[in-house]
């Protein structure tokens, strides 16, 4: 088997599938993903070893202040101030029994929360398709991808058709990233531009795709990050770094005062038993007990406004570091926005609205579209600039999905940066087909030509565009054609287009 280092990016499909021993139709066979399964271990990220209760309660106490009041609670009880003792101690295990609550009750959130994310995964072993749980995944396996699923492992991409992915969780990236099975040629390529690599943990928006195993578990992307991050010392809050150094300085400072206090009694002829005791006394007098309790009360009612924000806190102390953040630098799409797209400009027979003004223009933003209805909760599943368009088509008398299956899909052609403009060929009802495409106004535009008699001025929609583009909308165009057959190519019929109108979008 080849090592994790293999560059797998710049390796056409083939060289991998015999790197791999296995084969691009059939898969794996049963027995070797058994044996390959045995030797890799099964495709999960291993943790770092979980604190249990006791350890949870326990680390409650390590805190530097709180030690200083279990100090000076000792020091009470063995000069018998019984109320102070029993004062310090409450204070002391309430402070520690609200950080334990929060801390337990995190992570019973988020082990729920991994258990409900458990991906499962499709594979084709010995030419059959299967379904089983994404750890007994084995390099060499080809997996079966569609829009919504979860990457199960680290994938070469053997076949893609229209295949996005947001990879956002592994580099930060809102924007879905279009992949193909082409092999690479930059050694140094980073992850987020290895175009022909699905990553575990990410998520397929858009399209189908057929990928090859070759990473699993700590071996993945994801694992590595993992392995960092469970390498890193565990790093002090600025809270509790300036906690930590008051109670030293409280302890230096009251320790010298209470030298002072003694030997001045003792000086003046003072019994030496009675000054040790005014000396504890003014010790115990100088902590702070209600210091902590204030704290954590106010990191709890912090961490409960972020609950509400559906903000998931392990630690209390890790409220307060939000507090302390100068700069934050981020992408704008998908962090300072929603990443949700809403189409709220039409451009079409000469008329601007807030909702598609032709039919034609409605059934376009239906029919050439690759959104997808979850079958779970009707939820929509794919690019978030598709779900807007879509969502634009639906109406009282539209409905997408119908029409999608009155007219199905012939022929595509993806949206490429290049071309600039994504194609497709539906079946009508007498035989016919249609074409349309969309995409930006400079590469649609061109492919337009009159239409039954009606002048076409390209330049005047193209400073149409721009003048909505200026409002800070992102512009699509539509344009169609009939056709008496479907074409052999779907080229073949971007000619001679009929316009249909512009669309604009905002984030």
């Amino acid at each position: 088997m080849p090592t994790d280092a293999t560059n797998w990016h710049l390796l056409p499909v083939e060289e991998c599938a015999a790197t791999l021993r296995t084969d691009l139709e059939r898969g794996l066979a049963q027995a070797e993903a058994e044996s390959r399964l045995a030797q890799a271990g099964p495709n999960e990220i291993r943790e770092g070893r979980r604190r249990g209760p006791l350890g949870m309660l326990l680390a409650q106490f390590t805190d530097f202040m709180i030690l200083v009041l279990l100090a000076a609670a000792l020091i009470s009880g063995l000069v018998g101030d019984v109320v102070d003792t029993i004062a310090i101690v409450v204070i002391v295990v309430l402070n520690a029994l609200v950080g334990f609550v929060q801390e337990f009750r995190a992570e019973r959130a988020m082990l729920a929360l991994q258990q409900m994310a458990a991906p499962g995964a499709r594979v084709i072993r010995e030419g059959q398709h299967q379904a089983l749980s994404a750890r007994e995944l084995v390099p060499g396996d080809l997996v079966e991808l569609e829009a919504g699923n979860v990457v199960p492992a680290d994938l070469r991409m053997v076949q893609v058709q229209q295949f996005r992915v947001d990879e956002s969780a592994l580099t930060g990236e809102s924007q879905a990233v279009e992949k193909s099975g082409e092999a690479l040629y930059d050694l140094h390529a980073v992850p987020a531009e290895r175009t022909n690599l699905a990553f575990k943990g990410t998520l397929a928006v858009n399209g189908r795709a057929h990928g090859l195993v070759v990473a699993t578990g700590g071996a993945t992307e994801l694992g590595r990050i993992a392995a960092l991050l469970d390498a890193e010392k565990g790093v002090k809050t600025p809270l509790q770094k300036r906690l930590a150094r008051f109670g030293q300085h409280l302890s230096l400072v009251v320790l010298a005062l209470c030298l002072i206090v003694f030997a001045a009694g003792v000086l003046r002829g003072e019994p030496v038993l009675l000054m040790f005791m005014t000396a504890i006394s003014l010790a115990v007098a100088a902590v702070p007990e209600a210091l902590p309790a204030v704290v954590t009360v106010a990191l709890a009612l912090g961490a409960r406004l972020m609950v509400r924000q559906k903000a998931l806190v392990r630690h209390l102390p890790a409220v307060e570091t939000l507090g302390s953040v100068t700069f934050i630098c981020a992408d704008k799409t998908g962090t300072l926005t929603q990443n949700r797209m809403a189409a709220e400009q039409f451009f079409a027979a000469g008329a601007v609205a807030t909702s598609p003004p032709t039919a034609a223009l409605a059934e376009a933003l239906a029919l050439n579209s690759d959104v997808r209805s979850s079958t779970a909760d009707g939820e929509l599943l794919g690019d978030p600039t598709e779900i807007a368009l879509y969502r634009a088509a639906r109406s009282d008398k539209l409905d997408p999905a119908a029409l999608q299956r009155e007219f199905p899909r012939l022929a595509e052609v993806p949206f490429d940066a290049e071309r600039k403009r994504m194609l497709t060929v539906h079946r009508l009802a007498d035989g016919a087909a249609r074409a349309i495409v969309k995409g930006a106004p400079e590469a649609v535009l061109p492919l337009c030509g009159a239409a039954e008699g009606m002048p076409f001025e390209s330049a005047s929609l193209l400073r149409r565009a721009e003048a909505m583009a200026a409002e800070g909308l992102r512009v699509l165009a539509f344009a169609e054609r009939r056709l008496e057959a479907a074409p052999e190519s779907p080229e073949e019929s971007e000619r001679n287009m009929t316009f249909l109108g512009l669309v604009g979008l905002m984030d």
